[in-house]
């Protein structure tokens, strides 16, 4: 099935100077060729012409097939429109068009000298032989510029259209792309380009220009496909992580207790295979950053030889916010991925024998938002642990299944995260001769955990003042 928006293009550029000119490239014309599902539903379509870019835009616009003026990039010789949607609500595919260039960059600079260039030389600037074919629009026909680009493809094979060092000097991201490609095709790296990788790893620094915005984005594009695991596995291994996670490499060959299978690192990379295909990017970031606290916290007992990880979670939460901040994620993406590091224990202790409903109603308050996510995180979590000891007994492991269920029952009952103190801060204030501060603040929120526990009613005013004196006169004999 062909992707709707070429029909739109093909029609409103047939008999214009721009027929037969331009050509489809990139991972539209990969994924055709390997007939991946979904190739036709691609939002986001590469054209290279050697000509006006510009022009072709323009002309799109003022033909009403680009619902947007054209957004242009002269120093690339680019531009983008929207094609085959009606405005911001439903934009349609992006559409971008390039001129055939080729690039040059000076020592220690990040910014190419562009100049014009055929369709061939363009296609030597690209990543990778499989993103080099190109596909007439008008006439349909797919050509190989390289040369290797079919062979490389038929035997899943990376390889650079150059000499690995020149395109990955060129723009060092391309490292992080080869590891990307092979977790999301299955493809194995040509030698030459995995040890040109290798070698070139250290350019990935931010003392080499590199933004770390666009690392980010490329970690991101990796960690939802099949596999990932072997994408970072491959990024760590190249030292290409190092350059911006060090903290995650810290995780290999830390070993862990009886209850693992693995070490840190390994156990994170099998946890992260056992999501669910639905698992959102927070959710497969805290799982990536979930144990990241434990290479810092890790004990033995000197006595039984037992390895413990006291307050990983605390420590790694800390360790996932900076990790976060150094790749420039949103403050709303950290604070999600930092809670749920930090709260990724809470769900291990359960025992239905032993927790009352109470602490049932603690723990949903505890977790807040987070509840169903950090579910997906523990059965993710458990999945990579070990099941038995070396004799075959089974190992005990919480009952997620019957936690869940627990939960759900009780907040649909007790709706226990609207659960509010009795009596205001200013109330508590007034009853107990207090000034605002903190104080007040801790008491409200005892008070609030009593009514999560069933210890107090909702509109218990006066129960909540004989409480609150309590609660302040135990505080004051501390």
């Amino acid at each position: 099935m062909e992707n709707p928006v070429l029909p739109i293009l093909r029609d409103a550029l047939r008999g214009t100077e721009y027929e037969g000119r331009l050509f489809l490239v990139g991972g539209y014309v990969r994924d055709k060729l390997m007939n991946r599902p979904g190739s036709a539903a691609i939002d986001d379509i590469d054209l290279v012409l050697e000509g006006d870019a510009s022009g072709v835009a323009h002309l799109l616009w003022k033909k009403r097939v680009a619902w947007h003026k054209p957004v242009e990039f002269p120093t690339f010789g680019t531009a983008m429109v929207r094609v085959g949607g009606t405005g911001p609500d439903n934009p349609g595919a992006q559409v971008e068009l390039v001129t055939a260039r080729q690039e040059t960059y000076r020592q220690g600079s990040r910014k190419p000298v562009v100049t014009p260039g055929t369709i061939a030389s363009d296609a030597l600037r690209r990543d990778f032989t499989i993103n080099t074919f190109l596909e007439n629009l008008h006439t349909g026909e797919i050509t190989d510029p390289t040369g290797r680009g079919y062979a490389d493809l038929q035997v899943k094979l990376l390889r650079t259209p150059l000499d690995p060092v020149i395109t990955f000097t060129d723009d060092p991201l391309r490292m992080l792309r080869a590891a990307r490609f092979a977790a999301k095709l299955g493809f194995a790296v040509e030698e030459s380009t995995l040890a040109a990788i290798r070698s070139n790893a250290f350019r990935l620094s931010p003392e080499h220009g590199i933004s770390f915005e666009r690392v980010r984005d490329e970690l991101v594009k990796t960690l939802p496909t099949a596999g990932a695991a072997h994408g970072l596995e491959m990024m760590r291994e190249t030292g290409l992580l190092a350059q911006f996670a060090p903290e995650l490499v810290a995780m290999q060959g830390v070993t862990q207790n009886r209850f693992h299978l693995y070490d840190v690192w390994e156990h994170t990379l099998v946890a992260l295979s056992n999501l669910p295909p639905d698992a959102d990017g927070g959710v497969r970031l805290a799982v990536l950053l979930h144990d990241v606290g434990k290479p810092a916290t890790r004990t033995v007992d000197p006595q039984s030889g037992d390895v413990h990880f006291y307050e990983h979670e605390k420590v790694g939460a800390e360790i996932a916010r900076t990790v976060m901040n150094r790749l420039k994620f949103s403050g709303d993406e950290i604070d999600r991925v930092v809670a749920l590091v930090g709260l990724h224990m809470r769900y291990g202790a359960y025992n239905s024998d032993e927790w009352t409903d109470a602490s049932v109603r603690r723990l949903i308050r505890a977790v807040g938002e987070h509840r169903r996510d950090l579910f997906t995180i523990a059965r993710a979590d458990v999945s990579a642990c070990a099941t038995t000891d070396e004799s075959g007994i089974p190992f005990p492991t919480a009952d997620l299944a019957g936690l869940s269920e627990r939960m759900e029952h009780i907040e649909t009952t007790a709706h226990i995260t609207t659960a509010t103190s009795p009596l205001s801060g200013q109330e508590i204030m007034e009853r107990l001769a207090l000034p605002a501060g903190r104080l007040v603040g801790t008491i409200k929120n005892a008070l609030t955990d009593a009514v999560v526990a069933g210890e107090l009613a909702p509109d218990d005013k006066a129960g909540a003042e004989t409480m609150a004196q309590t609660i302040l006169s135990n505080l004051q004999q501390l």
